[in-house]
């Protein structure tokens, strides 16, 4: 296949559906229903057709494509206007599994998600002729948008509540903060004290429920959490409270950004990690693996989340699925920012 692209640079007229089935060896059929019904073809024959449009540059004539089959071609996203790793992570996962799968995709960034918020974009998107619409839910504020919305479009949740009447995809962040609190408590450490995220968050109150379930459970001291807003400053605002009690042996953070700004709390005041105090994060981000010390998170894996999303939301599209919750298990990955309480 390799050897036919020079043919692109030569070519006078844009490809065509013939000349992808060609490159590709398979039936122009076979090309359509890639880019039309992905799951119905097998993966090899699948990943050579679409190595074929990618060589030969082909863009599908989404016209003639929705006069055929009654779609577009195109999903809507809508997502909160973020940089967090997190939520920017999704919406990267379901972007490049939709466009690997032959689809457009439009995305909505919102601000604040709300009932009207939700509702204004889905107009927007509807009025781009969308097959389907993948909603990132992280606040609690979404909720009330995610149950008006219109009955004939399909839709999947990203991150949303646990009382949502649409497919709902998100890591079980209960198990994640479960796997570190465990973790800690593994070490020998009487208790945890939890830094965690913005109360209006899903995914940080999920994770207060987690680690407050392990210590009860253990019977050990639960102490009020601190709750930051994701970002280093105030883990290190919140850290200096944490780092001058000489009792703090063990925090478990609610994200890696937050952690980095204990660090630096701790180190000021004295306290080495993980001698004196042992450090747990949240989302496993790249830089996490060359933190000082390389720091133990828990990992989410988001291009999982994606996947799920996308095809539940074909199911949606062809009339197929019940109402579910599917949760992605996270890893704890251990590195160097934990170790047994000092004696």
């Amino acid at each position: 296949m390799a050897g036919k692209s020079d043919d692109r640079s030569t070519r006078t007229r844009p490809a065509v559906l013939g000349d992808v089935a060609a490159l590709a060896g398979v039936s122009a059929m076979t090309v359509s229903r890639v880019l039309n019904a992905p799951d119905r073809v097998r993966a090899e024959t699948r990943e050579r057709v679409l190595a074929a449009v990618r060589e030969l540059d082909y863009w599908p004539n989404s016209a003639a494509r929705q006069l055929v089959t009654g779609r577009s071609g195109v999903l809507g996203v809508i997502s909160i206007d973020t940089t967090l790793y997190g939520p920017a992570s999704t919406l990267y996962c379901i972007e490049q599994t939709a466009r690997l799968s032959g689809y457009s995709v439009s995305i909505a960034s919102l601000s604040l998600l709300s009932r009207r918020s939700i509702e204004e974009a889905v107009h927007r998107l509807r009025s781009q002729s969308v097959d389907g619409v993948v909603i990132l839910a992280p606040h609690e504020s979404a909720a009330d948008g995610l149950r008006h919305l219109p009955p004939d479009l399909p839709v999947v949740a990203v991150d949303a509540g646990e009382d949502i009447p649409v497919p709902v995809v998100t890591v079980d962040q209960r198990a994640g903060a479960e796997h570190a609190t465990r973790h800690l408590l593994g070490l020998g450490h009487e208790t945890v004290r939890h830094l965690g995220g913005p109360v209006n968050w899903l995914d940080a109150n999920y994770r207060v429920d987690g680690w407050q379930g392990v210590l009860e459970e253990h019977d050990r001291p639960v102490h009020e959490p601190l709750r930051g807003d994701w970002s280093p400053r105030s883990g290190y605002e919140l850290g200096r409270q944490l780092a001058a009690d000489p009792t703090v042996t063990a925090v478990f953070v609610g994200n890696d950004q937050m952690a980095l700004g204990m660090l630096r709390a701790l180190r000021e005041a004295g306290r080495r990690v993980p001698e004196d105090v042992s450090v747990v994060g949240f989302d496993d981000v790249p830089e996490s693996a060359y933190y000082s010390p390389p720091l133990t998170t828990v990992r989410q894996d988001f291009g999982e989340v994606g996947r799920h999303a996308f095809h539940l939301l074909l199911d949606r599209m062809a009339g197929k699925g019940e109402e579910a919750r599917r949760l992605v298990e996270p890893e704890l990955v251990v590195r160097e920012s934990t170790a047994p309480p000092p004696r």
